[in-house]
C-alpha cells in the first residue's frame, strides 16, 4: 500500500476492549448445546481457546461470534480489502513489539494470538490506567509465551507427580473418598509457580486455604508433607494419639518451613485445617496473614502472602466470598493482595452452572474490587505457568488481589465413590474420551525435542518408586498425630511436648500505682492543640474523678486490663462493628479532633513509651467475614489479646459458621489452641427480639464438660477445669470480674476461647462499679460472687438462695430490698458458667442447709442458662435438693418487641423469685 500508513486508533480502538464486553470474543464461553442444559468447556483443541472435551465444536472462534459483533470488524463496516491496509498502532497497544505500524490482518491475528487462545482476560473494568497498561504489555507483546528447555522438564516434571500421585491413590485405596484432582492437574505447577515467582520476590511465607479437592495432592506436592503420613491416614487401624475428635484427612492443614529449589530460598508454607463448609476458611487465612506481617513489621506484605483456592460454584456461591474480597483494600484488615486460584471445573456437586450461578462467569465477584481475572485453559500447563507468573507478579507490582480462574473439569465424580452420569451424562460420556493433560503434555514435549521418550518414563518411574517406597513406611505407622499436622505452631509456648509449662495462673490484680496511671491516661487527651467534643470532655472528667474515688465502672475497668496488657508487652487488638466508640457510646478510645478532619488520637497507645502496640478497628458491616479474620489473627501467636466484638450480642449468628466449625470445636479437631475474646452485648432491656440475646444457650450448649458427672477437686481444679474445657463462657457482673478475666486469658499457661456476655444498661449502671481494692495484687476472676451481705451472717435464718448471672443480679438485689427481705435471701453470682464451678456452688449451697436453691434469669425458659446450670447444680447434691426456676416462660423469640409487656414480665419473674410460697403446689 503506498503512502503513509493510517491512524489505526478508530479501528483498534473497536478491536480492543474499551469497556469489558460481557460477550467479548477472548470471554465468551459456548452455549449449551444439549438438551438438558449440559456444557463443558474445558480443555481447547487449537486456535478454538477453550475446550476440546466441547459439548459443540468451534471454528477457531466461540461458536457466539459466528454473527456480527461490536468486536469484529464487519460490524464497523471494514471489508476483506481493508485487511491488507497498514495502520500506525496508538500507544495504547504493545502487539507491536517492536514495530510501529501493522497490516489490520496482522493486527487481528495478534490480537486474536493474545486475547483468543487459550488465555482470556478480564481487566477493562479497572479504573486505573497503569495497572490496565501493565496487563496489556503481560498478554499483547509479541513471544511474551516463550519458555525455556529446563523451565519446559521442571512443568513436565511436576506434571508426572500432580498425575501420579492421584493414580497411586486411586490404585491403592480405589474405593476410598479423597476428592482427587483428576481433570485440573494443572493446580500444582500452578501453585508452584506462584510460589516460586513470589520467593524470588521477596516472600518468605505463604498461608494457604482451599477446599477438599485436591488438598492430598497440595499437602504432598507443594506443602510436601511427607508421603507416608498421608497414605497412613487411609488405615482404618491407626489409632489417635491426640484427645478429641480428629478430623478427616482432606481437612488436615500443615506447616513446614522449606527450601524453594528455584530460588534457593527459605520459604514457611502453611495449609490452614478446614471444615467442608466452602469459602469458610478465607476470612480466617486472611487473619492470620495479617498477624503474621504484623509481627514481622511487613507493612506492605513483601514478606508474607496468602494464596486461597477455589470451587467454582462456591466462589460464586458463598457471601463469605464477597465479605472477604471487601477486607482487601480495609486498612486494618488488607493482606496487600491475595492470588486466588479456583478449580473451575464447571460444576457444583451434581449441579450445572446455568442453575448454580446468575453472572456469566463465576469469578464476577472479584470485579468488585477491581482484581484482574486470569481465565485459562487447565489442559494448557505453560499457558498456567504463564498466567501464574504474571499474577504472582501482579501481586508483587500493585499488592492488590488477582484471581487465576483453571478452567478444567472433573473427571470423577464429587467424590471417588460418586456417579455423575446420573445427572450429567453427556458431559461425563465427553470427559471419558478426554486424554489425560499429562499424556497430551508429554506427547507435545516429545514432538518439540524437550524431552525424549525414555527421559519422560523414567520421571514417571521415579515418582512412582517414591510413592511405593513411602506406602511401605506407611505400613509401619500404627498411630495418628493429630500434632503433626498442626498449621499454626507456637513452640516456645508450650514445653517440647505441646503441653503447658505449669497448670496454675498468677494473680491478675495490679499494683494501685499502676490502676492510677491507666486511669489517668484513660481520662486525659495525650495529644496537644487536640478539641474533642464537649460531651466528651465531661465523659473524661469523670473517669478522672472515678480514679480520684479509686473506683471503676464497666469502660475503665475494660481501660485498666487492656492497658496493662499493653505495658506488659502484649499486643491487643480489637474489632468489630464501631467498637472504637463503642454501641453505646462508653468507650471512646479513639478521640477525634472537632476542627481537624481525619485527625484522632488514641490514648491506649500512651501507656508506656516501650509498651506493645494497641491495634482498635472499625470493622466493615460483617459478622462471618471480620470474626473468621481476628479468629486467623489470634491463630498466629498466644501472646496478643485478640477480641472480637457483636454490635449486638444478637447479630453473632451470621457468623454462627464460624463459631461452630473453628472455635467450639478447633483444639478437638485439630489440636489448635487460639484465645481469642468473643465481648456479646447481651440483656432482656425492652429493646425488642433482635436487640437483646446473645443466645447463651447456643454457647453453653457446645460445652463438653459433663453435667451427670461431679468432677474431682484438686488443688489446681479451677485451672484444670479450664485446660480440659473447649471454651470458657462468662457473665460478669463487675468490672472488676470483667478486668480480672481479660488478664487472665493472658496470664493462663494454655489458650481457650473466652465468650463473654456484656451488659448494655451496666455500663452506666450507678451500682455496677468496681473499688481498687477488687484489684490489687493477690486478687483473682471470681467464678462465682457469693452472697456477702446480711443473709450471709444469718446462714440458718435463709429460706432460699438464688443463683443467678449478669444484669439480672441488680434487678434482684433491688426487688430483694424493697421486699425487705436481705436477711432471708441470699443472692449467688455464677460468673463463669462453663467450666462450671461445681466446688464454689458445693460450698455456697452447704453454707445454707435449710434454703430453697433456684435458679432465677431474665431470659425466658428455654433460653438462657436455665438448661445447663439446673442439672450441674443438681448433680452438686446428687439430686437431694430440687433446682426451682423463675424467669421468663418459654417463648419462640428471644424478646417481646413491647415495653410494657416487658416490665410485666419483668415484675412477673421477680414476683415468682421472691415469693416464699411460689413452689408450694409443686412438692
Amino acid at each position: 500500500m503506498a503512502g503513509e500508513p493510517k491512524e489505526c486508533a478508530q479501528v483498534l480502538g473497536h478491536l480492543l476492549p474499551k469497556r469489558q464486553c460481557r460477550r467479548s470474543p477472548w470471554l465468551c464461553l459456548p452455549k449449551s448445546t444439549s438438551s438438558g442444559g449440559e456444557s463443558l468447556r474445558t480443555v481447547s483443541g487449537p486456535g478454538t481457546g477453550w475446550s476440546s472435551a466441547e459439548c459443540g465444536k468451534t471454528s477457531g472462534r466461540p461458536p457466539c461470534c459466528a454473527v456480527p459483533h461490536p468486536c469484529l470488524p464487519g460490524f464497523y463496516g471494514l471489508e476483506e480489502a481493508d485487511l491488507d491496509k497498514v495502520f500506525r498502532l496508538p500507544t495504547t497497544t504493545f502487539i507491536g513489539g517492536s514495530e510501529s505500524a501493522l497490516t489490520l490482518r496482522e493486527i487481528i491475528r495478534r490480537l486474536e494470538m493474545a486475547y483468543c487462545q487459550h488465555i482470556g482476560v478480564e481487566f477493562m473494568f479497572i479504573n486505573d490506567l497503569e495497572q490496565c497498561q501493565w496487563i496489556r504489555q503481560k498478554f499483547e507483546k509479541p513471544g511474551v509465551m516463550q519458555f525455556t528447555l529446563d523451565e519446559k522438564r521442571t512443568l513436565l516434571a511436576r506434571m508426572v507427580r500432580s498425575t501420579r500421585f492421584e493414580e497411586f491413590l486411586q490404585r491403592k485405596w480405589s474405593s476410598e473418598k479423597r476428592f482427587g484432582l483428576e481433570g485440573c492437574e494443572a493446580l500444582i505447577p500452578a501453585l508452584k509457580t506462584i510460589i516460586d515467582k513470589s520467593s524470588e520476590n521477596g516472600v518468605e511465607s505463604v498461608i494457604m486455604g482451599m477446599p477438599h479437592r485436591g488438598r492430598l495432592n497440595v499437602l504432598a506436592n507443594v506443602i510436601r508433607k511427607e508421603l507416608e503420613q498421608i497414605f497412613c491416614q487411609f488405615d482404618s487401624k491407626l489409632e489417635a494419639a491426640d484427645e478429641g475428635s480428629g478430623d478427616v484427612k482432606y481437612h488436615l492443614g500443615m506447616y513446614h518451613r522449606r527450601i524453594n529449589r528455584v530460588t534457593d530460598r527459605h520459604i514457611t508454607l502453611s495449609l490452614m485445617a478446614n471444615p467442608s463448609h466452602l469459602e469458610a476458611v478465607d476470612p480466617v487465612v486472611q487473619g492470620k496473614t495479617k498477624a503474621e506481617q504484623f509481627y514481622c513489621g511487613d507493612s506492605d506484605g513483601k514478606r508474607v502472602m496468602s494464596i486461597l483456592l477455589h470451587g467454582d460454584a462456591a466462589f460464586a456461591g458463598q457471601g463469605i466470598v464477597y465479605e472477604t474480597f471487601h477486607l482487601s483494600d480495609l486498612p486494618s484488615y488488607t493482606t496487600h493482595g491475595t492470588i486466588h486460584v479456583v478449580v473451575n471445573n464447571q460444576i457444583g456437586f451434581t449441579t450445572d452452572p446455568r442453575m448454580a450461578r446468575s453472572s456469566p462467569y463465576p469469578t464476577d465477584v472479584a470485579r468488585v474490587v477491581n482484581a484482574p481475572i486470569f481465565h485459562v485453559n487447565a489442559d494448557d500447563p505453560e499457558a498456567v505457568m504463564y498466567v501464574c507468573n504474571v499474577a504472582a507478579e501482579w501481586r508483587a507490582t500493585f499488592h492488590k488481589d488477582v484471581v487465576v480462574d483453571l478452567v478444567s473439569y472433573r473427571r470423577n465424580g464429587h467424590n471417588e465413590m460418586d456417579e455423575p452420569m446420573f445427572t450429567q451424562p453427556l458431559m461425563y460420556k465427553q470427559i471419558k474420551k478426554q486424554k489425560p493433560v499429562l499424556q497430551k503434555y508429554a506427547e507435545k514435549l516429545i514432538a518439540e525435542g524437550a524431552v525424549n521418550r525414555q527421559e519422560y518414563e523414567e520421571e514417571v518411574a521415579k515418582y512412582d518408586k517414591i510413592c511405593e517406597e513411602a506406602y511401605n513406611r506407611s505400613k509401619d505407622e500404627k498411630i495418628l498425630h493429630i500434632k503433626h499436622w498442626l498449621d499454626s505452631p507456637w513452640p516456645d509456648f508450650f514445653t517440647l511436648d505441646g503441653q503447658p509449662k505449669s497448670m496454675s495462673c498468677p494473680s491478675t490484680g495490679l499494683n494501685e500505682e499502676m490502676l492510677s496511671h491507666i486511669g489517668q491516661v484513660a481520662s486525659s487527651v495525650p495529644v496537644e492543640d487536640f478539641t474533642i467534643h464537649g460531651g466528651l470532655t465531661r465523659i473524661l472528667k469523670g473517669r478522672a474523678m472515678m480514679v480520684q474515688n479509686r473506683s471503676v465502672d464497666w469502660a475503665l475497668g475494660e481501660y485498666m486490663a487492656l492497658g496493662s496488657l499493653l505495658k506488659e508487652g502484649i499486643h491487643v487488638r480489637l474489632s468489630g462493628q464501631d467498637v472504637e466508640r463503642g454501641t453505646f457510646s462508653h468507650r471512646h478510645h479513639v478521640l477525634h479532633d472537632q476542627n481537624v478532619d481525619k485527625q484522632t488520637c488514641i490514648p491506649m497507645n500512651y501507656v508506656d513509651p516501650n509498651q506493645a502496640p494497641y491495634t482498635v478497628c472499625n470493622s466493615s458491616l460483617s459478622e462471618y467475614g471480620v470474626l473468621g479474620f481476628e479468629l486467623g489473627f489470634a491463630m498466629a501467636s498466644p501472646n496478643a489479646l485478640v477480641l472480637w466484638e457483636a454490635q449486638f450480642g444478637d447479630f453473632h449468628n451470621t457468623a454462627q459458621c464460624i463459631i461452630d466449625q473453628f472455635i467450639s470445636p478447633g483444639q478437638a479437631k485439630w489440636v489448635r489452641q487460639n484465645g481469642i475474646v468473643l465481648l456479646l452485648p447481651h440483656g432482656m432491656e425492652g429493646m425488642g427480639p433482635e436487640h437483646s440475646s446473645a443466645r447463651p444457650e447456643r454457647f453453653l450448649q457446645m460445652c463438653n464438660d459433663d453435667p451427670d458427672i461431679f468432677p474431682k477437686i484438686t488443688e489446681d481444679f479451677a485451672v484444670r477445669q479450664l485446660y480440659d474445657c473447649n471454651w470458657i463462657v462468662v457473665n460478669c457482673s463487675t468490672p472488676a470480674n470483667y478486668f480480672h478475666v481479660l488478664r487472665r486469658q493472658i496470664l493462663l499457661p494454655f489458650r481457650k476461647p473466652l465468650i463473654i456476655f456484656t451488659p448494655k444498661s451496666l455500663l452506666r449502671h450507678p451500682e455496677a462499679k468496681s473499688g481498687f481494692d477488687h484489684m490489687l495484687p493477690g486478687t483473682h476472676f471470681r467464678r462465682l460472687i457469693p452472697e456477702e451481705g446480711s443473709a450471709s451472717q444469718n446462714s440458718a435464718g435463709v429460706k432460699r438462695l438464688i443463683f443467678c448471672t449478669g444484669k439480672v443480679y441488680y434487678d434482684l438485689t433491688k426487688e430483694r430490698k424493697t421486699r425487705g427481705l436481705e436477711d432471708t435471701v441470699a443472692i449467688s453470682r455464677i460468673e463463669q458458667l462453663s467450666p462450671f464451678p461445681f466446688d464454689l456452688v458445693k460450698a455456697e449451697a452447704e453454707k445454707y442447709p435449710q434454703a430453697q436453691l433456684l435458679w432465677c434469669q431474665e431470659e425466658h425458659k428455654n433460653q438462657g442458662y436455665y438448661d445447663y446450670v439446673k442439672p450441674r447444680i443438681s448433680r452438686t447434691f446428687n439430686n437431694t435438693r430440687p433446682v426451682w426456676y423463675a424467669g421468663r416462660e418459654p417463648a419462640a423469640a428471644p424478646a417481646t418487641g413491647n415495653k410494657k409487656a416487658h416490665l410485666v414480665e419483668l415484675e412477673r419473674f421477680l414476683d415468682t423469685a421472691f415469693n416464699p410460697d411460689a413452689f408450694q403446689d409443686q412438692f
